[in-house]
């Protein structure tokens, strides 16, 4: 395909997402390329509406505009540039380019007072630049040298023009700067009439200031971009020296490199409010912070703030409101915050004796509650005002300010049908309104509306409500209250010994199925030991629970115990030692006499200093020796178990135990190792009868908002390839390839960012981006819930399937399908139906008396089949 074509593709991207941060650039690069100047005009002016431009891209639109309107009139629309790119970032090299421009008008009238206007602004704003300073600083001395030249014919204009000079030169080495002893060293050669004492004495000044600066300034060099932390560590100590300029500077250069960086911002920003509080500096700067970052909802709210601090007319703060509303926040709390700090600003406006700001804060409210419920309410599943914050500032108002009580209680009306009226709380919020603004009469009918239907706290609005009747009522009145406050909390007493009965109930029951559960065990251990009795002259096979118990374990939970890390889940037994009738075992293999003779060693056994080994190829060779140089590298080994089946091969799983628990965090950190092609699962060795609750999942199953999950990833993908492609958007934690247990990639993978912003900020530009001819999508991590049904094999009841939250275009949740296969659904039947022929009663070895699934073990499925 052509570029026109690549083009179209572009702007119908945009078309349907104009904040594709990515799309814009790229589109840019193909008009520059294709040479379409004007069309490049437009694309740049459109991005540069949406979003802030980086350093980069503004000096090549200057310089392209620069060389388009060589013309004298035009030189007013590159100054119109100049000044846009000078808001976006302080860039020493921006402001350099936009006095060199400059210089090439000063023949124009006035030109040289503009000139040395524009370098002032300059050395104004990066003057205090620590490496990047003293080019601004030289630039502007060069030009008046330049012009000392056509003033030598009047003395007196020569003699400004040097006093110009010097002054240049002392106010530079004033400054502490990279190189200063060069600059002094030019001044010492310049000035006739040498270095007076009060610019020496300056100059030291300067220089112990720079080596204070210098450990700071060396750190920054050595980093990798963003340098987060060291801008950090750099802004703690200007901050600690307290010098307003230099805190000022340092916070310009932070934002130049981390500039999606909430908190950042809102650092500098809560700054320049309390110590500088210089207006123009304060209001952009709250604007450049909103610009970056739109999905910050706290940004917005002290942009409010500091507008109406500042005294910024009504249409401008409802102008960056409405912007607020649109700037797309991640959860809904956001919106409520946002719309009661426009509301706090409208009502802040009212003298309630005018009717004009009254009824603009009214129509507010009024939105806001219709914002909630028809925006905020469809998009997140949840209005964010649970207590309904807004509603309750409103009926305050009302009562207070306006004295209209009877507003006021409708409004209270409409909060508690929200499902607020179980709460004591709200009662009282609402009968202290009625206590200071309205009548005994409704008080009295608020209390008892409150000992009614509170289920969180009766006895307290219970003795509110006898407290009132103790100052305000009757006899008849305190009758009352007595009466309804007796039934009530008798029938409170009652609810409660119910429930209480009922959880004790719940507890017998289940140590009735744990005892059962114990009892079961104990009688099929019997069983076997029974049977195994019986075997003579047939060659012992060792059984899954003599395999267990040996290291601590329980029969039946030693199989499942590993499964929640993904390794090889069989309900197999678990043989290890014997061969079969003399088969050569394979290498690596150990005969049942010596692994026997350690596990009769108590002390050998230890889960503590061990580790579970699974998700190994059933091939690999000498699986003891290469086990053992995986894990020497995490201190001194005991042991190491593989496990082998009855007939000699290699299962793939197996423990390796340390002489110190020291080594088990070291040996954790190998899981996902690859091993011959296959991913090796690392896993504690827990006893699950002591630590029932123990899970060995572990990834989150729940709302992660700092990490994203991206599905349809070409296979191709590499760890490092989806790292580059998404370091542009924040600070990486850890990048996470999903594979099958072969090894072999899904096209899915989570990647965890350093905080929530950089995560929605990834989820708005990458969704949707093609990678390699592939297009992913990219959404905020919600993984799907899982407990001890989700294992492979386990009947999951339909009540358990709860629905998830949909979390819009941020958090998508997914659809959850049982994959169950319908003959184990048969298990959960009424005892006594007939299958095949056969009552599920005469099976006991499928079922128990508490109803759990046990396993079928190879002598159960020979005679299910032999009865066919």
């Amino acid at each position: 395909q052509g570029p026109p074509n690549i083009m179209d593709k572009q702007r119908k991207s945009l078309s349907i997402n104009a904040f594709d941060y990515n799309c814009h650039v790229d589109l840019i690069k193909l008009l520059k390329q294709e040479g379409e100047l004007v069309r490049l005009r437009k694309a740049r002016q459109k991005m540069s509406e949406l979003f802030p431009l980086t350093e980069e891209i503004w000096l090549d639109w200057l310089k392209d505009e620069i060389r388009l309107t060589e013309e004298e009139p035009n030189r007013e629309k590159v100054y119109e540039l100049f000044e846009k790119a000078i808001k976006d970032y302080i860039c020493p090299d921006i402001w350099l380019e936009y006095a060199q421009y400059s210089i090439g008008g000063m023949g124009s009238p006035g030109g040289i007072d503009k000139v040395r206007s524009i370098f002032e602004r300059a050395v104004t704003a990066v003057g205090l630049h620590m490496t990047k300073g003293q080019t601004v600083w030289e630039a502007y001395r060069e030009f008046e040298n330049a012009i000392l030249i056509p003033s030598r014919e009047e003395q007196e204009l020569l003699k400004a023009q040097l006093e110009r000079i010097h002054t240049l030169f002392r106010r530079q080495l004033a400054v502490p700067l990279m190189d200063m002893e060069a600059t002094y060293a030019e001044y010492e050669e310049w000035s006739e009439q040498g270095v007076s004492e009060g610019v020496i004495h300056q100059y030291r000044k300067a220089l112990k200031q720079l080596e204070k600066c210098k450990p700071y300034e060396e750190s920054l060099m050595a980093a990798e971009p963003p340098k987060l932390a060291e801008y950090q560590s750099y802004l703690d100590f200007e901050l600690k020296e307290g010098d307003p300029a230099r805190v000022q500077i340092t916070f310009e250069r932070t934002m130049a490199e981390n500039c999606l960086v909430p908190d950042m911002w809102a650092k500098y920003n809560t700054y320049l409010d309390r110590q500088l509080k210089v207006r123009d500096m304060v209001l952009s700067t709250h604007e450049r912070a909103v610009r970056n970052c739109p999905w910050t909802m706290g940004l917005w709210k002290s942009y409010l703030l500091a507008l109406e601090r500042h005294g910024a007319d009504h249409h401008t703060v409802s102008d960056v409101f409405e912007k607020a509303l649109n700037a797309g926040f991640i959860q809904a709390t956001d919106y409520v915050e946002i719309w009661q700090a426009y509301l706090d600003y409208l009502r802040r406006r009212v003298d309630f004796k005018s009717s004009k700001e009254l009824e603009e804060l009214r129509g507010a409210f009024a939105r806001s509650l219709d914002y909630m419920k028809q925006d905020v309410e469809e998009r997140f599943g949840e209005s964010g005002d649970p207590s309904c914050l807004i509603m309750q500032i409103w009926a305050r108002i009302e009562a207070l300010h306006c004295k209209n009580i009877q507003k006021a209680r409708e409004l209270w009306d409409s909060i508690m049908t929200k499902g607020n009226a179980k709460f004591a709380n709200m009662w009282l919020e609402y009968y202290n309104l009625e206590r200071s603004y309205g009548d005994p009469v409704h008080c009295r009918k608020a209390l008892h509306r409150a000992v009614q239907c509170t289920s969180d706290y009766p006895e307290h609005v219970c003795e509110v409500l006898l407290t009132f009747e103790r100052v305000e009522g009757s006899l008849e009145d305190w009758d009352l209250a007595v009466q309804k406050t007796e039934t009530r909390l008798n029938r409170v007493n009652e609810q409660r010994a119910k429930v209480a009965e009922k959880e004790a109930n719940m507890v017998r029951q289940e140590e009735d199925r744990a005892d059962q559960r114990r009892k079961n065990r104990s009688d099929k251990k019997f069983q076997k030991k029974t049977q195994k009795g019986t075997r003579a002259g047939e060659k012992r096979k060792v059984e899954q629970d003599d395999y267990h118990n040996e290291w601590n374990e329980d029969s039946e939970q030693a199989p499942k115990r590993h499964r929640g890390n993904g390794d090889q889940t069989t309900d197999e037994y678990m043989e290890t030692e014997t061969g079969l009738f003399g088969k050569n075992a394979p290498p690596g293999y150990k005969p049942a006499a010596a692994q026997r003779q350690n596990d009769d060693k108590p002390e050998l056994r230890n889960d503590n200093c061990s580790v579970f080994i699974s998700n190994l190829t059933y091939t690999l060779e000498e699986p003891e020796a290469k086990l053992r140089t995986l894990f020497e590298i995490c201190g001194p080994i005991k042991q190491i178990r593989p496990v082998f089946s009855n007939k000699g091969g290699f299962k793939g799983y197996g423990y390796v135990q340390f002489e110190s628990s020291v080594s088990v965090p070291e040996a954790l950190k190998l899981d996902r190792r690859e091993v011959e092609g296959r991913p090796m699962f690392v896993s504690p060795c827990v006893d699950k009868n002591k630590n029932p609750d123990f899970k060995v999942f572990k990834y989150n199953t729940s709302l992660e908002k700092q990490k994203i999950f991206i599905s349809g990833l070409p296979f191709s993908c590499t760890k490092e390839q989806l790292e580059e492609l998404c370091k542009s958007h924040g600070n990486i934690k850890e990048v996470r390839l999903v594979t099958y247990r072969s090894g072999k990639p899904k096209g899915l993978a989570y990647v965890d960012f350093g905080d929530e912003a950089h995560a929605s900020q990834a989820v708005l530009k990458m969704d949707g981006m093609e990678v390699e001819g592939n297009k992913i999508s990219v959404a905020i991590s919600n993984p799907p819930r899982r407990n001890v049904m989700d294992k492979p094999g386990s009947s999951r009841p339909g009540a358990d399937l709860m629905p998830r939250q949909v979390f819009g275009s941020r958090g998508r949740g997914r659809t959850q399908l049982s994959l169950l296969p319908r003959s184990l659904h048969r298990q959960s039947e009424p005892a006594g139906k007939v299958e095949n022929g056969t009552a599920a009663a005469q099976n006991p070895a499928t079922t128990s008396t508490a109803g759990e699934t046990k396993p079928l073990s190879n002598s159960d499925f020979a005679k299910m089949l032999l009865k066919k």
